[in-house]
């Protein structure tokens, strides 16, 4: 054995934690050795003073690394006799040799996996014996990473020219000539790996570069490539994995490629870069495949990551990040039980960010700053004089304090978490392995770490205002424009400033009614900042500020709307939401500007109305109508106030927009039940009653279905029944019963379509009743059952799988259900059903097809797909399964999968798939009435679609979309065949 060995090396191990454990396996770790015959190896190394103490302290702590002692005695007692860099040396020409000899992926799996056990297995030595320092143990770990890529990259170029797709030049090393690289990010980057970490990477390659055999795409080619890559790391086999593998800091990544052109990739980032993504660029670093190119591409980044002038937009921007990790995670105090030692309150992260925000602002002109190591980061700072020596001191002994904590943290389960355990137990272990006899000392010294990092980042960070709340100059009298007051409106938002002006000018000399009065324009100027400020912060203040203005000059007054917007900040940035986000809400609020005195409702914000609510809110004020034409304007102004609120519910995120559709469409059955009996008390007041009869309203599409926008229209049926023994109705005036139901139908259609002073309630579309607009505006009982069961086509059973009767007499109703019910459970041969259903959905899709995945409805994989999947599998397992005849699609989806004709995973993703249009199409419904531009739309209703489909950015919402309708085209042609 070594004198320079590692057991000889040893400087401190912590104390045991769990002494009985430690025995046990202790045991198990001598009888394996005796078996092999080294135990008298293993008696010379336990000689040494601290030897069985290690052992002790790993096997009463770390379940994981006791495992990896057992499963290769030899392995560890080869670690204690020799130095650990001679180790550590012949791991590395191990590797070289086994994946230069590895024939099979399977093979190099395996050798990669040994490998990496190995290097777990020293470091952890080495770290808990006081061996190596904790950086030391991360620039190992970091080496690791390097080279099982740089060997996979290697081992898959070959591979790829063995198969004769990669056709490298004789004289260039394959790995050179590809054109492929592997970009570290994070701590794998700047050398700082941690002892479970992932690791981040972006793959690039340089275009035209690789030779590739005619007819091998290059995209395909390196996706795959990387695709291989992943899998030979982070896939879990009987001998574990390399290193988990995440690539979403690549750019845009819900809609680019795992691995993206370098010409792609310099577009993006000097086109649409965040600051983020500066930040972490401090950190890239080439580290496998052609590294020499890789080297070349970061450098042309620079001009992206280091700007020449201070940039102190970009404090306010990754600041903000470091507030949303405290607001979303609740790491708002500092603490010892269950705090996140990497992004909790003075920890890891702090530091971090700490170093990079003043490298960001300071490393385009002091060239000195551009570091990726964090330690060596903070000395510079130093050096350059941003930071005191003190604050440099204490910052770096807290960041080798917590990393080493975060070791030994994931060193006990393998586990990536840098969360210390709530109290009890697991907090003495974990006091134990690091090295502190007792849980109170080692509360001590990490309190002292996470205090000090806190004080010293938040005199730099925390108390730095806005950026946007810094108001100018805001001056609106004169008849000149105060050019300061240009230039404040302008860092406001407003591009148009002067016209800005102009409009808050015309408030201050009392052009509206609203602003004649001394006290209203007083209450102006004390609150103009505040509204400007709040128009100016939604996605066009210029639109936001028009809209006001409009609004503000169809109010009779305006003290009581500044007092209460002045009061009440949530109020105004919901108003100046409702401006600036949603132009169609902003229109229908400054045309009928009493809307807003629901908003101020205090119940406004409680539960959302249900639909015996929405029932008894029509009938009771239908009781107080003078006459049938007043009573349409009050159905009206009742339905125009109940979606208006609607639509600021989903706006203000107090409703999400799936319960939003089950609300339009509850409003609208009670709506039509309103009119309905408005039509019948005027037909019969005209006509007489026809005894022993009456109509029913049967809702279809998305009102049946229970899925309405802001914007649907209403799919109709009616559907009547008389005794012949009473043809004919009872009045002066009388007609027969198809007549007298025609006719009421005809007013049922005036009563929700026709424009009066509120407007209108709905569209209507009838086309859906028997024989289309060819056939009679309501359809007696009998010719309904028979043209559904003998005539109609294929496409109109399917509509029926939406139809709901939501009006009507009760014994009628039932009787209408019975036969959809009936019609829908009748045998069908399903080869015909299929053909038809493709036939349709291939007609539309060549009359309105799109490519544009937000034109959610007709894109391939998007709503029209969905439905007919559904309303398809519906028609063909009816009879067989009844239970799966739901309108509601997600409700369908749910019976489909309940009975056997979807499988599980299918369902998720049809479920989701609906979920996420839905919610995206009431969104854009409620917002905008035209189609939605995603490249040019406002970042605030960008941010709107994010909330509403729970998506961190547009861009990952924007690939999620597609990659879902992808999915879904893929289950309909698995499904409807």
């Amino acid at each position: 054995m070594s004198q320079s060995g590692l057991g000889n090396a040893i400087k401190s191990v912590p104390p045991v934690f769990d002494e009985t454990r430690a025995q046990l396996q202790f045991d198990d770790l001598r009888g394996s050795a005796e078996r092999l015959g080294i135990d008298r190896a293993l008696d010379e190394l336990l000689a040494l003073p601290l030897v069985r103490k290690l052992l002790d302290a790993i096997m009463g702590s770390s379940p994981y690394l006791t495992q990896l002692i057992l499963r290769d005695p030899a392995r560890i007692i080869m670690f204690l006799e020799n130095d650990p860099e001679t180790s550590l040396s012949d791991l590395n020409a191990t590797l070289m040799k086994n994946s230069g000899n590895a024939q099979t992926r399977d093979e190099l799996m395996r050798a990669l996996r040994e490998y990496k056990s190995s290097i777990a297995l020293l470091t952890a030595l080495c770290d808990l014996a006081d061996v190596w320092p904790v950086m030391k143990v991360t620039a190992v770990l970091s080496d690791c990473a390097d080279l099982t890529l740089q060997y996979s990259v290697r081992f898959l170029l070959q591979e790829a020219a063995s198969k004769g797709e990669y056709l490298p030049a004789d004289d260039f090393d394959l790995v050179e000539a590809s054109g492929y690289i592997v970009v570290a990010m994070g701590k794998h980057g700047a050398w700082e790996l941690n002892y479970s970490s992932d690791i981040d990477l972006i793959v690039f390659y340089i275009a035209g570069k690789a030779r590739l055999r005619d007819g091998v795409i290059e995209q395909t080619f390196f996706v795959r490539l990387t695709r291989a890559l992943v899998k030979l790391m982070q896939e879990s086999t009987a001998d574990g994995y390399v290193f988990r593998t995440d690539l979403r800091l690549r750019p845009d990544p819900g809609a680019t490629q795992v691995a993206l052109s370098t010409e792609a990739a310099h577009g993006y980032y000097e086109s649409f870069g965040q600051n983020w993504e500066r930040a972490a660029m401090i950190k890239a670093r080439a580290v496998a495949g052609d590294i020499a190119a890789g080297n070349m591409f970061l450098n042309e980044l620079q001009p992206f990551v280091w700007r020449k002038y201070l940039d102190f937009a970009t404090i306010a921007d990754v600041h903000a990040m470091k507030r949303q990790i405290h607001t979303h995670k609740g790491f708002s105090k500092v603490a010892v039980g269950g705090h996140n030692i990497k992004l909790g309150r003075g920890g890891i992260r702090e530091i971090e960010f700490f170093a990079q925000t003043q490298q960001l602002i300071a490393g385009g002109r002091q060239e000195d700053l551009r570091i990726s190591e964090t330690l060596k980061a903070l000395d510079k700072l130093v050096e350059r004089g941003w930071i005191e020596e003190r604050a440099r001191d204490e910052l770096q002994a807290a960041y080798i304090f917590l990393r080493m904590v975060e070791h030994r943290l994931q060193m006990i389960n393998d586990e990536q978490t840098q969360t210390l355990p709530g109290e009890g137990e697991g907090l003495l272990l974990m006091a134990r392995f690091c090295g502190f006899g007792q849980v109170e000392d080692f509360e001590d010294e990490m309190l002292r770490h996470l205090n000090n990092v806190q004080g010293h980042y938040g005199a730099l960070f925390e108390d730095v205002p806005a950026l946007s709340g810094e108001f100018g100059n805001l001056v609106f009298t004169g008849d000149e424009d105060d050019p300061r007051t240009l230039k404040t409106l302008h860092e406001m938002g407003f591009e148009n400033a002067p016209a800005a002006i102009s409009i808050v000018r015309g408030w201050h000399f009392g052009r509206y009614r609203a602003m004649k009065s001394e006290t209203v324009r007083s209450l102006l100027t004390e609150f103009q900042p505040a509204l400007l400020g709040a128009l100016g912060h939604t996605s066009d203040p210029d639109f936001a500020l028009r809209s006001f203005d409009s609004f503000l000059s169809s109010i009779p007054a305006g003290v009581q709307l500044f007092s209460l917007l002045r009061s009440n900040p949530e109020l105004l940035r919901l108003v100046a939401d409702i401006m600036g986000t949603a132009p169609r809400l902003a229109s229908i609020m400054s045309r009928q500007p009493r809307l807003l005195e629901a908003v101020l409702d205090p119940g406004f914000f409680g539960e959302i109305p249900s639909q015996s609510d929405l029932d008894a809110l029509v009938e009771e004020e239908l009781t107080r109508t003078s006459d049938y034409q007043d009573g349409l304007e009050r159905v009206r102004i009742i339905g125009k106030e109940q979606s208006f609120l609607t639509g600021v519910r989903v706006l203000s995120g107090t409703v999400d927009a799936e319960e939003a559709g089950a609300n339009y469409a509850a409003q609208a059955r009670a709506l039509i039940r309103g009119c309905h009996g408005l039509v019948e008390r005027e037909v019969a007041q005209n006509h007489g009653e026809m005894l022993g009869s009456g109509f029913v309203v049967i809702a279809m599409g998305k009102l049946g279905g229970s899925e309405m926008s802001a914007s649907s229209d209403v799919d109709l049926i009616t559907v009547y029944d008389f005794d012949e023994a009473h043809a004919y109705s009872d009045g002066k005036r009388a007609l027969h019963g198809n007549a007298y139901y025609a006719r009421c139908t005809q007013r049922l259609i005036s009563a929700l379509t026709s424009p009066m002073a509120e407007g209108r309630l709905y569209e209507v579309d009838m086309r859906l009743r028997p024989s289309g607009n060819a056939g009679p505006v309501a359809t007696r009982l009998a010719s309904f059952d028979a043209y559904q069961r003998e005539t109609a086509w294929t496409w109109e059973h399917m509509a029926l799988t939406r139809a709901k009767v939501i009006s009507g007499p009760p014994e009628l109703r039932s009787r209408v259900e019975e036969v959809i019910r009936d019609v829908l459970m009748m045998a069908r041969e399903p080869e015909k059903i299929v053909s038809d259903v493709r036939e349709m959905r291939d007609r539309i899709a060549l009359e309105k097809g799109s490519d544009d995945p937000w034109n959610i409805k007709q894109v391939r994989g998007g709503l029209i797909d969905l439905e007919f999947i559904a309303q398809y599998l519906q028609l063909v397992h009816g009879r067989s399964a009844p239970g799966v005849l739901q309108s509601n699609t997600f409700e369908a989806f749910q019976a489909l999968k309940e009975a056997g004709v979807i499988d599980a995973a299918q369902a998720e993703t049809l479920i989701s798939a609906t979920r996420l249009m839905h919610n995206l199409m009431q969104v854009l419904r409620l917002c905008i009435d035209g189609s939605f531009e995603a490249s040019g739309a406002p970042e605030e209703m960008k941010t709107l679609l994010c909330r509403a489909s729970n998506m961190p950015d547009f861009s990952r919402l924007h690939g999620s979309l597609k990659a879902i309708q992808v999915e879904v085209f893929e289950l309909y042609e698995e499904l409807v065949k």
